[in-house]
């Protein structure tokens, strides 16, 4: 059934519809007060005057529709499936999968600060999300300096003998001795909170008031400690901007765009005070309002935030949606939210400063990707001149072995486009007709699979009977480079000739001296230390080692990690198949919480427990 026949069947309620091309592929995704009413409008007269709802409405060959109870929960899924799918015709957060976060581990009797990139409801706190992981360090390190948090990795701190060296320089207070209390240590996690949420001024009080009563006591060192703690936490509010008199809490969101990008910065205001920023990058804008970009922006970054303030000034806003907004973010918060976009004072003039700020950074992210392109371009040209090509290669391959004495071997194949890595054209492979560490037989296994299997997939994409988004080996390089000397390149020429391939361009990068070998030349090329050329060829030779360890690494996982679970009663091969699925590594299990271990497919509450006390036991 078409689109225009599913019109007839839609529903009045409030929900989510997805458009899909011809391959099957959601190119948008939409909310709707009523389905019925939100779909037809995209078949009338007026919806033909946008350009991009055009162009959508001409690849569109499927809908679906997914009914809800509110309007707000048509908001969440709405927001949930565009961050799943990334529609090409939705606005979306560029690697929004890739944010840092900081997370305070309070489901742990000693709790950690430490960064993750997952979120999950294990009870811990997170704050979040970061563009810059500098900047997440950087928070780390100040807090480690001020708090004397553990730093160990295991949840529970192994009971030991003698304190480690960060008790010793008092960066930790030593719980696996016994030195502190689980409420003492608690003290400085609240701390910590307060520190992270912008309340400084309420942590100061609370520091000083731990302080007077150590001093009371004739705990000199502890008061000691208390004071170090708090002169470093004032000297940090002494670097802050106060922007607002009113002490209130708030979020700032502005944006600059040019063409089809924009930046759109948020300032975070904690009690008046302006206590750091982010920047985002969105694509996709180009034929959208600035009202309809915030708005967007405000339903995928809310969804992932881990705090809502009080108040959100914005540049603008659909006034369609702020209502419903308003009533999501007082859901998530737990309390009144206001979306507010002043027209003067000085709130205007905050947004206006944040609104410049984001100008400023779309042009230093576009100034910075023009002078990276110019200088990739300039390493291209230089590496066709040294290797002789009639072109620069704007496609390169390289590809890596990796075993341990010939056990797990595998092969990568890394992807630059223009000079630049194409990680969603990378390929691994199991080395399946190889015994033994012969690296360069592994080689040629690899590559006669990869062009042959480009040759079958190239001739089914030429007749139709491919498309060229499902095909994976289908493109071939200018350039192939392969890690190691002169025996690695053989095996290269040997597999291209194999297979028909012996007039695409070849060479191998040996690791010591840096020295480029190619066909039918006895001496190497030696190109400068600090030539553009081969720094790139580095890169692209360092990437594909990167990604043949981490395969290799991730096979040897799960071969320990299942001859362990062969060791834990109860726990049987279907099991095991479903821990590996769902966790794939040791330390991924040993992370798990009951409730996680209990939540896989097969498992019991018995069976989890059994999991997770061996590798608490197994931890040490």
């Amino acid at each position: 059934m078409g689109v225009r026949e599913k019109l007839g069947q839609l529903p009045e309620s409030p929900g989510v519809y997805l458009f899909r091309d011809g391959t099957g592929q959601v190119i948008y995704v939409g909310k709707a007060v009523s389905l019925k009413n939100r779909v037809r409008s995209y078949f009338g007269a007026t919806a033909g005057r946008n350009p991009k709802v055009k162009a959508m409405m001409a690849r569109a060959r499927d809908l679906e529709y997914i009914t809800t109870d509110s309007e707000v929960e048509a908001l969440i899924l709405e927001a949930n499936l565009i961050k799943e799918h990334r529609p090409r015709y939705n606005v979306f957060l560029r690697d929004d999968k890739s944010y840092p976060y900081l997370k305070v581990t309070l489901n742990e009797q000693f709790p950690r600060v430490l960064m993750t990139r997952r979120v999950v409801k294990d009870g811990s706190r997170y704050f979040g999300p970061y563009t810059q992981v500098g900047a997440v360090h950087e928070t780390l390190r100040l807090l480690k300096r001020i708090f004397p948090l553990r730093s160990c990795k295991q949840r529970d701190p192994a009971p030991r003998s003698r304190p480690c060296l960060n008790q010793h320089i008092k960066r930790c207070l030593g719980p696996c001795c016994g030195l502190v209390t689980p409420e003492e240590y608690r003290k400085v996690v609240d701390g910590v909170l307060l520190f992270l949420e912008g309340k400084q001024e309420e942590l100061v009080k609370a520091l000083r008031a731990r302080m007077e009563q150590a001093a009371e006591n004739l705990e000199f060192e502890r008061a000691a400690e208390l004071r170090d703690q708090l002169q470093a936490v004032e000297k940090v509010i002494e670097k802050q901007k106060i922007v607002n008199a009113d002490r209130e809490d708030r979020d700032v969101v502005a944006m600059a765009r040019d063409q089809d990008e924009a930046c759109v910065m948020v300032f975070f205001v904690r009690g008046g005070k302006l206590i750091g920023r982010e920047h985002f990058i969105l694509d996709g804008t180009g034929e959208m309002g600035r009202d309809e970009v915030i708005t967007a922006f405000i339903k995928q970054y809310y969804l992932r935030a881990e705090f809502v303030p009080r108040e959100v000034l914005v540049e603008d806003v659909l006034a369609g949606e702020k209502g419903l907004l308003e009533q999501w973010l007082a859901e998530k918060r737990g309390g009144r939210v206001y979306i507010t976009r002043p027209h003067r004072g000085e709130k205007k003039q905050l947004v206006d400063l944040v609104g410049r700020n984001a100008l400023l950074v779309l042009e230093e992210v576009q100034a910075g990707r023009a002078a990276r392109k110019d200088d990739l371009q300039k390493a291209l040209e230089q590496l066709a001149g040294a290797l002789g090509l009639e072109a620069p290669p704007r496609r390169m391959e390289c590809y890596d072995i990796s075993n341990t004495q010939g056990a797990e071997p595998v092969a990568s194949m890394v992807v630059f486009e223009d000079g630049r890595p194409a990680p969603q054209q990378y390929r691994r492979f199991k080395i399946k007709t190889v015994t033994g560490p012969d690296d360069f037989a592994s080689m040629r296994e690899a590559l006669e699979r990869r062009f042959a299997r480009g040759r079958e997939e190239r001739d089914l994409v030429n007749t139709g009977q491919m498309s060229g988004k499902k095909a994976k080996f289908h493109r071939f390089p200018d350039l192939v480079v392969v890690d190691g000397g002169k025996g690695q390149l053989s095996a290269a020429l040997e597999a291209l000739k194999a297979r028909g391939f012996d007039y695409i361009p070849v060479c191998s990068l040996a690791k010591q001296e840096e020295l480029v070998f190619l066909p039918g030349r006895a001496e190497p090329v030696r190109l400068p230390l600090d030539s553009p050329a081969l720094k790139l060829l580095q890169r692209l030779r360092d990437e594909a080692h990167r990604f043949a360890v981490t395969y290799h690494r991730q096979l040897r996982g799960k071969r320990n990690l299942k001859s362990m679970l062969e060791e834990i009663e109860g726990v049987g091969p279907v099991r095991r198949r479903e821990l590996l699925r769902s966790f794939g590594t040791v330390e991924k299990i040993k992370e798990a919480t009951l409730e996680e271990l209990a939540a896989v497919p097969g498992m019991n509450r018995r069976a989890a427990r059994a999991v997770y006390d061996y590798f608490r036991d197994y931890g040490g």
